[in-house]
């Protein structure tokens, strides 16, 4: 059962850390057979980008929240083969099978350019300028709003001039809604959102201009979310 939090639970990303190592394995297969959602929305994305299959050498993309690498990454990967992919994610669990899913060896051409980060997005910082797409499906939802905020903040400035951010969030206003038992006994969950009215006009004042932005029930769980498409 989800209930809202009477306060702020502490050490979050701790114990969300801790819960994703736990069901990594068990979270990517009850999930990835659902990706056309994230897929849909990341065409969409990579249409209004129009960058060619062999784009300049210092392309680059960031997918916060890469799980296993599946399917997002890789196909980045596969469609921008001169690219630079940067992916990161909470759990170390996942950052480690999405290294065996996606360099197949120490002289893999992809090794030379993907970059797997593991830690909390909330740390990242990148050159101002530096990111062609950036790319957060099922990812931001579980920082506190505050954090989400000024992620957006960063995001924004991280993005090249036409850059594009991609991504979905809380279709509902929440403070911070908590599961203590999600996909089995071993994990504890946590999200937040600002909702969707809120959450616009925060991508907005960061300095994103929204180009898509759709509630859609969610084809694992009948949650909805709000999916946006922006460009800086």
């Amino acid at each position: 059962m989800t209930s809202e939090a009477a306060t702020m639970p502490e050490n979050i990303k701790e114990r969300l850390k801790a819960s994703y190592d736990a069901v990594a394995s068990k979270y990517n297969e009850w999930t990835l057979p659902h990706s056309k959602q994230r897929m849909d929305y990341l065409g969409k994305a990579l249409e209004y980008l129009k960058i060619p299959a062999e784009p300049e050498k210092n392309a680059a993309f960031l997918e916060l929240g890469c799980g296993c690498g599946l399917p997002v990454t890789k196909k980045l990967l596969e469609t921008y083969p001169s690219a630079r992919i940067i992916a990161n994610d909470l759990s170390t669990t996942q950052i480690s099978i999405a290294r065996q899913n996606l360099i197949t060896g120490p002289e893999d051409e992809v090794a030379r350019r993907l970059e797997l980060i593991p830690g909390d997005m909330s740390a990242l910082r990148f050159p101002n300028g530096s990111l062609d797409l950036v790319v957060a499906f099922y990812s931001v939802i579980h920082l506190p709003r505050t954090e989400q905020t000024a992620l957006l903040e960063r995001i924004t400035k991280w993005l090249k001039p036409g850059g594009y951010f991609v991504a979905n969030f809380s279709a509902e206003e929440t403070e911070g809604a908590v599961m203590d038992k999600w996909l089995d006994d071993k994990d504890w969950m946590f999200w937040s959102g600002w909702g969707q009215e809120k959450t616009l006009e925060t991508m907005k004042k960061a300095g994103l201009k929204v180009l898509i932005a759709k509630v859609e029930t969610d084809v694992v769980d009948d949650s909805s979310f709000l999916w946006t498409i922006a460009k800086r």
